[in-house]
This record gives C-alpha cells, sequence and structure tokens, in this order.
C-alpha cells in the first residue's frame, strides 16, 4: 500500500498578477472613489429651520458724482466707512466700489 502523505504545514498561496491595464483600472476606480466621497462630503448644506431676519436697508439712488465712499460715509453712524462700503457692496452684490448715477443701492440703516 503506498502512501502519500499531505503535510498540513504545506499551503498553497495563490500569486496574483495584475497586468498594466488591470493596474490602470484599480488607479481609476481609486480615483474615482475619492473623488465620489470628497464631493459627498463637500457639498453638504448649511442651511437651518429658522428664517433669519433681513437687514433693515434705505434705498439710494446715485446722483452724478456720487462715489460709493460718500455714500458709505452718509451712512456710516460709527464713522467705519471702509466696514460700511463693504456692507453696501454686499447686500448689492457690487463686484467694484464703481457705482454709476440713477443706480439704486440698498443701505443700511442703522
Amino acid at each position: 500500500m503506498s502512501s502519500t502523505a499531505i503535510h498540513p504545514t504545506a499551503s498553497y498561496t495563490p500569486t496574483y498578477r495584475l497586468t498594466r491595464r488591470g493596474r490602470l483600472v484599480v488607479f481609476v476606480l481609486g480615483l474615482v472613489a475619492i473623488l465620489a466621497i470628497g464631493v459627498m462630503l463637500a457639498s453638504g448644506a448649511t442651511g437651518t429651520q429658522e428664517a433669519g431676519t433681513p437687514e433693515p436697508t434705505t434705498t439710494v439712488v446715485v446722483g452724478p458724482g456720487d462715489t460709493l465712499w460718500e455714500i458709505a460715509a452718509d451712512a456710516a453712524e460709527d464713522g467705519d466707512i471702509r466696514a460700511m462700503v463693504e456692507r453696501i457692496q454686499r447686500l448689492n452684490a457690487l463686484d467694484s466700489g464703481m457705482v454709476t448715477a440713477g443706480q439704486r443701492l440698498r443701505v443700511p440703516a442703522e
């Protein structure tokens, strides 16, 4: 009787090798997964359930020769003209300090 002994310590470990195209596919799938996670984390809404109260404003019509600085100086009761210019720009979605005659601006009413 011939006996072939199977050694329990001997184990078979398969080796896997990826081709160049396979490595590229794994790399691209990893990038897509990281991008998807980043988009999900970055797109969270920051709104609240409560409605905010709008800032009380008055409407000022820009006259010929008026500048945003002059309008802000008239509206700034505390004397901080630069902060008032920034508030007016933010309220009116202005990209710069340029205003034109006849333009209507919302100015904070303090």
